[in-house]
């Protein structure tokens, strides 16, 4: 849906005859709005830019929406608009504001996690649950149908090694070197049944305390009974005794065995499960399956798309993200995790010690190709120098002012010019709609914590200068509070962090 920014640039554009974007100066001083319309637009005519500028800013002055439009450098014009600009704008902000952008419509698989169910989930891999499901939520909020997935990597050589790890266990033997430690190794030790479910049952618990909650879970053991059904239909051939996809010739960098030889076992490796499972997402009806992967799965986002072409599927529908490690860090020392080696940082043990919003919002408030360094003990403080804290604590304190205003009406027209502290406050949460969909197009939900910080501020400036109970503007001022309430709210929720209303 349009908003109110969007308007104004269309009817700027309109009296313009061209195309107008228009930005948030970073300087408030020079104006509300700012477009580089005249400098795009010099070259066409042969005029210079700061010349046509001028001309653009006069047809913009003679706008009802703007009170002044003034050229700046060389050819840049800043625009400052009427109160009536920034009241409409406030009467469009409902809870769904900024959301339903979707057009066309998708169905949208999201798969993430996927860790392998030889322990609890740790932290890098709570990473890709983060991120990936935050993109999920920002494509439901835009209207797109969106179905998440867990991949479980039930079968192989690593699950081998650690039934194998339990197994010496069992019979008071060592762990063998390349085996699996740890504390939780040792207490399911302690059962005679397989190993394996109980791993499953755990790591289901933990996403969906982490606040991921999966619509279905696929099992690489069963899609492999499915292989001789897709290996025909492969452009293969047979090397050193493996079965090999000829995936070079389809845009990848080399080719992968698909079946290995006898001599090692003779066994599918997972390339070949990924072409039955790519395979089985499409033909479930998803427009769109988007895998969530490390930066070390790098090349399998080529073999995807070549499994696609090979296959006759069109590769546009496969979309791999990917996203750097993790760091954690407790009085200035790094802590490391090893599954294997059993000194872990599982997911967890960080949700217990700084809990479930916090460890939301410090896995996502990076983009994806930085790596994450965590100060466990800054995000484990009450304090408005935890950044997730300051945020929440924005939103709780607008939710005292509704609790005390009780019945009083909220959203009435001011009772004379705005305040500068409400403009910028109003500006920013006409930011939001731009964000979200700029956050859900370059898959990055790191600009989400970015802006509800800046709304924070915006908010505590407002609120130190604005009195909003007992003052004449109460009415307008109280439905500005529940406008920046529920954009704060759904910024949190969009990275999975819940909006308290006490704090």
């Amino acid at each position: 849906m349009p908003n109110a920014v969007d308007r104004l640039a269309a009817r700027i554009g309109e009296a313009l005859g061209t195309e107008v974007r228009l930005e948030r100066p970073k300087d408030p001083s020079h104006g509300d709005f700012a477009t580089n319309v005249a400098m795009r637009s010099a070259k066409a005519v042969e005029r210079s830019p700061r010349e046509l500028a001028q001309q653009f800013a006069q047809e913009i002055a003679g706008l009802e929406e703007v009170t002044s439009a003034e050229v700046a450098g060389p050819g840049f014009i800043n625009i400052r608009v009427a109160d009536a600009f920034f009241l409409a704008a406030l009467a469009e902000m409902g809870p769904e504001y900024g959301g339903g952008w979707a057009d066309p419509v998708e169905r949208v698989q999201v798969e993430m996690v996927s860790a392998n169910p030889t322990g609890p989930i740790v932290v890098s891999a709570a990473r890709n649950g983060a991120y990936g499901d935050c993109v999920a939520r920002l494509l439901e909020f835009g209207g797109h149908e969106v179905a998440r997935e867990y991949y479980y990597n039930d079968a192989g050589a690593q699950m081998d090694r650690f039934r194998e790890s339990i197994a010496a266990l069992r019979r008071g033997e060592p762990v063998p070197g390349d085996g699996y430690r740890g504390a939780y190794v040792e207490e399911l030790a302690k059962a005679d049944d397989d190993p394996v479910p109980k791993m499953l049952s755990s790591i289901e618990h933990t996403m969906e305390r982490f606040r991921i909650h999966f619509d279905s879970w696929v099992l690489q053991s069963k899609l492999e009974q499915r292989l001789d059904e897709f290996l025909p239909k492969l452009d293969t051939y047979e090397q050193d005794g493996a079965l090999w996809a000829r995936s070079s010739a389809y845009g990848d960098e080399q080719d992968w065995v698909l079946i290995r030889s006898g001599e090692k076992g003779g066994a599918p490796t997972y390339r070949a499960a990924d072409v039955v499972y790519l395979v089985d997402k499409l033909e479930r009806g998803f427009d769109r399956a988007i895998y969530v992967l490390g930066a070390d799965h790098h090349a399998t986002a080529r073999w995807y798309a070549a499994i696609a072409r090979m296959l006759g599927l069109d590769p546009g529908r496969v979309e791999v993200l990917l996203y750097q490690f993790v760091h954690l860090t407790r009085g200035g020392e790094s802590t490391k995790a090893s599954k294997r080696a059993g000194n872990v940082v599982f997911l967890d043990d960080v949700m217990d010690e700084i809990g479930v919003d916090a460890t939301r919002w410090y896995l996502v408030n990076r983009g994806p190709d930085q790596t994450i360094e965590i100060d466990l003990d800054l995000a484990a403080e009450k304090s408005q120098k935890n950044p997730v804290y300051y945020v929440q604590y924005a939103h709780a304190r607008i939710a005292a002012i509704l609790r005390n205003a009780e019945s009083a009406e909220t959203g009435g027209p001011p009772p004379g010019p705005l305040a500068t502290e409400e403009k910028e406050l109003i500006k920013r949460l006409t930011d939001f709609p731009v964000t979200v969909r700029e956050a859900a197009d370059r898959r990055g939900p790191q600009l989400l914590p970015s802006y509800a910080i800046r709304l924070a501020d915006d908010f505590h400036r407002f609120y130190h200068e604005c009195r909003v109970l007992g003052d004449p503007a109460q009415s307008f001022r109280l439905g500005l509070c529940r406008a920046t309430q529920q954009v704060i709210a759904r910024s949190l929720d969009l990275v999975g962090v819940e909006a308290p209303e006490r704090m």
